[in-house]
């Protein structure tokens, strides 16, 4: 008998650590090759991860809602076959040095990560001792020329979102102290720093909350947010990765950006008729035609005649987007998730429903690759589904706008025929545009939503 590692992978050249959300599989339980055993949360997506081998699962070395570095060893299977090459997304994209010790099982962390930023190590006063750095810590190439260590490593390798908050606000991420493990910069840390100018505390200085329930149960979505006491009979349910990213992602988006809306009713009777005339047609092909689809498509070609709409703020200047890549918001039961649409302006009908159908299908079952929800320059959420007569987003960072839909309906309504009023029953709803009034002046965003409803309205056939 022989053991594999299971180790956490890479799920993206940027990423450098996940959040294990739960196992699938329990020690004893036989597994096969490419079988899902667990489910692990990063910045950019959720995903099961399958067994490198076949076998019984062994050993669990990392327990739900541990956050670890990538390449980190979780779990062990025990084999017949002997030690086989671990799938291809969990190999290490460069081997360590021959000299460089490997520890048989990483030290876990005694206290959960601050949301993207590594598990923090355990204060001087606590026996547990600090993570060990993981198996491809060590690689050549040091400011000093020699082998780059873990910490130097983890400081290097902040997140995305770090490096996109720090460019916005023009900081020196090396010059701020971080709270991460290895004094990495964390989200927290670039957010304390903007308000006081000072770091953000250590996470082992944070005070206990006064209910007797886990630190990690009341969660805090910005710096200096008070902790809230649990009641007796009340359920304390401790955020999910995803949960504390949109929340922190919310915050930072209200703090940075002047938020401002605008409101536009549409009249989708001629997409209504479409729709039921090609709806069967698009059906046989494997596509649903939904409205969004026709939405998408009048954002997409309206983006183009209004740059500013689809720009973004870097410190002082503004970002013209080459490229016309649509977020589309899904709900899932456990959060909010974002695919996009790469260059949505070259897409036809079909082939824009097409991609909402299979990136939303692929959101709910947790199949999202970490490129399926990066580099969007424009979001549209759809509250409307639920019945919402219309909302009035955040914009989703580091983007300029964000549409929201309303729920789409029959109403009666006043129509003008050869010069005589009449009422008649018309589907109708609502557009709301939450701009950046940084960039987009009101007659901008205005201009931009009249071009995005007169091609609702007036919805040419050609575009079937």
């Amino acid at each position: 008998m022989a053991k594999v590692d299971v180790i956490m992978p890479q799920m993206g050249e940027s990423i450098a650590e996940g959040t294990l959300s739960r196992w699938i599989k329990q020690v004893g339980d036989a597994v096969k090759r490419d079988e899902p055993i667990f489910e692990i949360s990063t910045d950019k997506v959720d995903a099961e991860i399958p067994a490198p081998t076949a076998g019984v699962l062994a050993e669990i070395l990392v327990p739900e809602g541990e956050t670890v570095a990538v390449q980190t060893v979780v779990a062990r299977i025990e084999t017949e076959a002997g030690a086989t090459a671990a799938a291809p997304a969990q190999k290490e994209s460069t081997p360590p040095p021959p000299q460089a010790p490997v520890p048989e099982k990483p030290a876990s962390p005694s206290t959960p990560a601050a949301p993207l930023a590594p598990a923090p190590s355990a204060p001087p006063s606590r026996p547990t001792p600090a993570p060990a750095p993981p198996p491809a810590a060590a690689r050549t190439g040091g400011g000093n020329g020699g082998a780059e260590t873990a910490d130097e490593r983890l400081r290097r390798r902040s997140t995305p979102l770090v490096r996109k908050m720090a460019a916005e606000h023009n900081l020196d991420i090396a010059a701020i102290p971080g709270s991460g493990l290895a004094g990495r910069v964390t989200k927290n840390d670039i957010l304390s720093y903007l308000e006081t100018g000072a770091p953000a505390a250590p996470p082992s200085a944070a005070p206990a909350p006064a209910a007797p329930v886990a630190p990690s149960a009341v969660p805090s979505a910005a710096p200096g947010a008070p902790a809230v006491e649990a009641w007796p009979g009340d359920r304390v349910e401790p955020w999910s990765r995803i949960r504390k990213l949109t929340a922190e992602h919310m915050v930072m988006s209200r703090r940075v950006s002047p938020h401002v809306n605008t409101i536009f009713e549409i009249d989708y009777t001629r997409v209504a008729q479409l729709r039921a005339r090609k709806k069967q047609e698009y059906a046989e092909r494997g596509v649903n035609l939904t409205y969004l689809a026709f939405i998408a498509k009048a954002t997409a070609d309206a983006l183009r005649a209004h740059p500013a709409v689809n720009a973004a703020v870097s410190g002082e200047s503004t970002i013209f987007r080459r490229d016309i890549n649509l977020g589309i918001a899904v709900a899932l039961e456990w959060g909010l998730i974002v695919p996009v649409i790469r260059q949505a302006d070259e897409l036809s009908l079909l082939g824009l429903a097409r991609a909402i159908n299979d990136l939303g299908e692929r959101a709910r079952t947790k199949k999202l690759s970490p490129d399926d929800v990066q580099r969007g320059t424009f979001t549209i959420t759809n509250p409307g589904v639920f019945g919402s007569l219309i909302g009035t987003p955040i914009i989703n960072q580091p983007q300029a706008a964000i549409l929201c839909v309303g729920t789409i309906e029959k109403q009666p309504a006043v129509i003008t025929v050869d010069g005589t009023d009449s009422l008649a029953i018309r589907t109708k709803g609502m557009l709301s545009l939450a701009f950046d009034h940084r960039i987009v002046d009101g007659a901008d965003a205005d201009r931009f939503m009249a071009d995005v409803k007169r091609t609702l309205q007036e919805f040419p056939d050609t575009a079937m």
